[in-house]
């Protein structure tokens, strides 16, 4: 659902949470009435203060009333730490009242003209009740609780005031809450074997549109950041497919012939190999050719910046230079627990960010280990792809293969033909009694190519690629053996005719 056509910037109240205005379309509605809700521990009261100090520093003026929740000192004391806590604001534009003696005394009538009194009173433009569930629990019947929250969204559009209601996760599937509020945002910290992530979803959300399903969310020393499911936030790609046809080098001329002139501009490629084979001898190759106009960037997981730079400089490239000349730049990530969107989320902002045009991504497998759902990775390596197409990147992705030698090649993800444009392999072939290296083109999407496989080595001047395994065969089973002399000829013969013509 898109955005009311009639819906204007100033009918939005931003959070000021990171990643949640996206999920969001831009933030609650004015005036709106929002349930957050989720068990203890998940992040409520972060969440709401984030969102209080936010809107005082543009400028509005908060009441947050707490129920049985802890007391102000210790919630105070807790927040500090916080980046986002700023102590002038209290008490002149971010008030805390406790109303819980109100609600003991006066019921809930009572306590809805107390809210009533002092958001009229301070002129505040958010109001925060922390702890419903005492509401709900104070409330004769199901139906006094319904009429306490529709006296509250009365209120709210008469004050001209927003309105965040906090409680803990309901028994009920849909409780009479739900069908009263504007929106339901929920708050959950969910576990995977040994490993826990947290996420938050939005449940309701009268009057727009907004990312649906679960989002990821971490709570660090800045407070909460939402990290958009990136196949949801991306789902449609930024802007129109520029379709180039320039060519992009790869850094080393043999294969750029082969490719006939090099990679197709701003395409994906993938290049499958086991460990030891090159697969990142290959992609510092092609980063040596990054430019002002074609700035290049590594994405890594395993081999750090400082290791990098020292192998382009065993193998002769210049990588160090450019990196001081700011054409060519690094971010690594340990192969540790990670979050699958935020890894994606980051990387496309740096892409932006940069105007960067030449991508390696060392070890795809990394963005594997880092989804809690691993089924969720097709999906959002193409949401990822198509982004990078229509940002004008030309992508080289590695992914390692788990058996050096053998006759029959697994890819470690499905599908693999659909998301990317051109597939190299890299091999180990063991030939009378010595290992040699293979490389072969196996696809370029929509151009021809060079499908010899060849030899390589990899020396201190980088990558050589040589002639064909003369006299050989069965090159592609890891076990190659000699070709009969007479088999041998006639290749030969092909070659010179091809060579020729």
């Amino acid at each position: 659902m898109n955005e009311s056509k009639t819906e204007r910037p100033q009918d939005r109240v931003p959070t000021g949470v990171p990643g949640l205005d996206s999920v969001l379309h831009g933030g609650l509605l004015r005036r709106g009435v929002y349930m957050i809700q989720g068990r203890p521990g998940a992040g409520k009261t972060i969440l709401s203060n984030q969102v209080c100090f936010h809107h005082a520093a543009s400028g509005g003026r908060v009441l947050y009333a707490t129920l049985l929740a802890e007391t102000h000192e210790r919630l105070l004391f807790n927040l500090e730490p916080l980046t986002f806590f700023d102590a002038s604001r209290i008490p002149e534009q971010i008030a805390y009242l406790s109303a819980f003696a109100t609600l003991e005394a006066g019921g809930l009538k009572g306590l809805v003209e107390v809210l009533r009194r002092e958001v009229r009173a301070r002129k505040a433009t958010l109001l925060v009740v922390d702890g419903l569930v005492t509401v709900e629990e104070s409330a004769e019947t199901k139906r006094d609780f319904k009429k306490f929250i529709h006296e509250l969204q009365i209120h709210a559009n008469f004050a001209d005031c927003t309105i965040l209601l906090l409680t803990s996760t309901n028994a009920e599937p849909v409780g009479p809450e739900h069908t009263m509020v504007d929106g339901v945002i929920e708050l959950a910290d969910n576990r995977w074997g040994r490993r826990a992530e947290r996420e938050l979803e939005v449940k309701k959300f009268r009057g727009s549109g907004y990312l649906r399903g679960g989002h990821a969310f971490q709570i660090s020393r800045d407070g909460i950041t939402v990290l958009p499911r990136l196949e949801a936030l991306l789902q449609e790609p930024s802007r129109q497919d520029p379709c180039k046809k320039a060519r992009v080098s790869t850094g080393i001329a043999r294969l750029d012939r082969m490719l006939e002139g090099g990679l197709p501009c701003a395409s994906t490629s993938v290049l499958f190999g086991p460990t030891g084979a090159g697969k990142t001898t290959f992609g510092l190759h092609f980063l040596n050719e990054s430019s002002k106009a074609e700035p290049g960037l590594l994405f890594g997981f395993y081999e750090t910046p400082p290791r990098i730079l020292l192998k382009a400089d065993a193998l002769g490239l210049d990588l160090d230079k450019k990196k001081k000349q700011g054409v060519f730049d690094m971010l690594w990530h340990s192969p540790t627990e990670r979050i699958l969107d935020g890894l994606g989320n980051e990387l496309v902002s740096v892409v932006r960010e940069r105007g960067v045009k030449r991508l390696f991504i060392d070890g795809v497998d990394g963005f594997m280990k880092s989804a809690a759902h691993p089924d969720r990775i097709s999906h959002f390596l193409a949401a990822l792809t198509n982004e990078l197409r229509v940002l004008g990147v030309t992508t080289i992705y590695t992914s390692e293969l788990q058996d050096m030698f053998c006759a029959e090649v697994r890819l470690p993800m499905s599908g693999i033909s659909s998301l990317v444009e051109n597939i190299f392999f890299l091999r180990f072939v063991e030939l009378r009694t010595k290992v040699h290296r293979a490389l072969s083109v196996v696809k370029v999407r929509d151009s021809d190519y060079d499908s010899t496989l060849r030899e390589y080595r990899i020396t201190k001047k980088g990558v050589e690629l040589l002639d064909t395994f003369e006299g050989a065969e069965a090159i592609l089973t890891g076990n190659a053996k000699q070709a009969s002399p007479a088999r041998s000829r006639r290749k030969g013969l092909l070659r010179k005719r091809s060579r020729s013509s």
